[in-house]
């Protein structure tokens, strides 16, 4: 396989959509709204479009990733800027093949290129702790109702970088989806049924294995 990544570009637009749809769909709840989000967040303030990246196998693209500003801030108000990735999508067919993880792989890489201070994303540990994740509480970064979710996770691209203070996460207020614009939004894609794609035990083994 002739593997690319690369930025995506305004023809890879629906196809990024199309493919975060399918690998979206009927997971986490009936349909899913993660393609409206990919849609909308391209002209958001806190889009990171050096970060906007798609995975082409043999020139057709079946993955990607995006990435937003965000941030956290300590008890003085101080503000660090961090960033934070989501959604980031592998089309079905190509799925438990190391895609996922060679496109996060290659996107920490161009982060730290960059300068950026550090990664923070909502995410199950199995998934991401193999990249250098770790739990926010670690570092003594809370979400902003102060408490230390098990899926808030952090990975240092300067180290230290948060030493000897504590802090509150908050995310761009672009991940705040209208959810009757998404629905319309879905209405230009092929009609799809609603249901659950797993019962509980099978979607505790698809999440597991959705990155690898």
């Amino acid at each position: 396989m002739n593997i690319v990544i690369r930025n995506e570009n305004v023809s890879d637009h629906r196809k990024f959509e199309d493919i975060t749809r399918k690998a979206f769909w009927n997971i986490y709840v009936p349909g899913c709204n993660e393609h409206y989000l990919a849609h909308i967040v391209r002209n958001h303030k806190d889009f990171i479009s050096d970060l906007d990246l798609v995975v082409a196998i043999n020139e057709k693209v079946v993955g990607n990733i995006m990435f937003m500003k965000s941030y956290v801030k300590n008890e003085k108000d101080e503000i660090l800027e961090t960033i934070t990735f989501g959604p980031v999508s592998v089309h079905p067919s190509y799925q438990k093949q190391g895609i996922g993880s060679t496109l996060i792989r290659k996107s920490i890489e161009k982060a730290k290129e960059n300068n950026y201070k550090a990664i923070i994303i909502n995410g199950h540990p199995h998934n991401y702790c193999k990249f250098g994740f770790k739990s926010s509480k670690d570092f003594s970064i809370s979400n902003k109702e102060g408490k230390y979710p098990y899926s808030l996770l952090v990975l240092e691209l300067e180290n230290g970088v948060f030493k000897n203070n504590s802090w509150k996460y908050y995310d761009s207020e672009a991940y705040n989806i209208d959810g009757k614009k998404a629905e319309e939004f879905d209405k230009l894609f092929t009609n799809k049924e609603k249901g659950y794609r797993y019962s509980q035990e099978e979607f505790s083994i698809a999440y597991r294995a959705y990155l690898e």
